[in-house]
């Protein structure tokens, strides 16, 4: 297929590669130019814009920070993908902007779907992710053929975008949730002559295993420079999830709290379980 490519950050390069390293012709464009440098030497052509991407592509994938960057590149840019073409979007969105975006491409005769992803960079990497498909079902049934990063198994579908939008901030407000579990423990551990070691340990039997078991060793070294899912990111999510519930979310808040206070001390960049470090938690 013929494939553009829009978005190039820690998750869309590794989702580019696939399609580049599977044979297809793979245009792609970020606004920082060198996040593009090793999909050129896999064999992707750079686009010299938004517009020059996607000229005759049979399929656009956008992998965008957040809605505004959405709007800004293709909605407000009016991007001219083709009519009859596929626009799969990864990007992370409240379900308002998934129906905004759905309700653009029908009227362009474009078939959309949102796609979000659940998951880190290792399984981008080995084609292990799991990926909402949410849309008309006979653009997800076309999408399928280009989340090759997908598990077979671990894909799911709704009836609309919006769906899946939602499934999407359901499975980050886990990760925040799990995340802030694990500090506010080890907060209490250390209240109460527990060391880090112990606390860690403690864990490995409740709910919260799977996070500790990812984040431990960030947590024991105090090294968060390894960003899988940064704190911004987190963040900016957490701001949809809060803007698309009609009910409170008070344990959302207690972790937006946290990463705020990581990006306020400038480390916005790191992995989101900064927020364990000595001066987030």
């Amino acid at each position: 297929m013929k494939i553009a490519f829009i978005g190039l950050g820690r998750m869309g390069r590794e989702l580019a590669a696939h399609l580049v390293t599977d044979g297809h012709t793979v245009t792609v464009w970020n606004r920082t130019a060198s996040a593009s440098a090793g999909l050129i030497k896999l064999g992707a052509r750079a686009g010299t814009g938004p517009a020059d991407a996607v000229a005759g592509a049979e399929v656009v994938v956008t992998a965008l920070f957040g809605p505004e960057a959405v709007d800004e590149v293709v909605i407000d840019a009016d991007l001219p993908i083709a009519a009859g073409a596929l626009w799969v979007d990864v990007t992370t969105v409240a379900p308002g902007d998934a129906d905004r975006f759905s309700a653009w491409s029908a009227a362009r005769r474009i078939a959309y779907v949102h796609a979000p992803v659940i998951g880190s960079l290792g399984p981008a990497r080995a084609r292990k992710l799991a990926v909402l498909l949410g849309g008309d079902a006979a653009a997800v049934a076309r999408a399928r053929a280009v989340v090759v990063w997908a598990d077979p198994a671990r894909v799911k579908t709704y009836d609309t975008a919006a769906k899946a939008a939602v499934g999407k901030l359901i499975a980050n407000l886990t990760v925040a949730l799990s995340m802030q579990g694990v500090v506010e423990a080890l907060r209490l551990g250390h209240s109460n002559e527990l060391d880090t070691a112990e606390v860690l340990s403690t864990l490995d039997l409740t709910l919260f295993a799977a996070m500790k078991g990812m984040k431990a060793e960030m947590i024991r070294s105090g090294s968060f420079d390894d960003t899988q899912f940064s704190a911004d990111l987190l963040a900016k999510d957490i701001r949809l999830m809060m803007h698309s519930s009609q009910y409170p979310l008070p344990a959302l808040a207690a972790a937006f709290e946290s990463l705020q206070t990581a990006m306020r001390a400038g480390r916005g960049n790191c992995d989101f379980s900064v927020i364990a470090s000595g001066d987030a938690s």
